[in-house]
């Protein structure tokens, strides 16, 4: 559930505690209606803190180049690339 879904629950809930005078037997309509703003608002929250983790820049690490040691073979031949002069 993303913010839009989260958005919609508080809507939801906003309109059945304050919108609504329905009267439904064995239903609280504002019970259901803050419990919905209640759970829209953590869901919020809990995105917003799992979107900030993610904004997190770690700087890079540094480039270590790696010096290539070019070795004398015996008999002319540099491994399997040829020859050298």
């Amino acid at each position: 559930m993303g913010i839009g879904g989260c958005i919609i629950l508080i809507a939801v809930g906003a309109i059945l505690t304050f919108a609504t005078d329905w009267h439904m037997s064995g239903v609280n309509l504002d019970l259901v209606g803050i419990i919905l703003m209640a759970v829209g608002l953590i869901g919020i929250a809990t995105f917003s803190g799992i979107a900030r983790r993610r904004r997190v820049v770690v700087p890079p690490s540094p480039v270590v180049e790696e010096e290539r040691h070019h070795h004398h073979h015996p008999g002319g031949t540099y491994g399997d690339y040829g020859t050298y002069e």
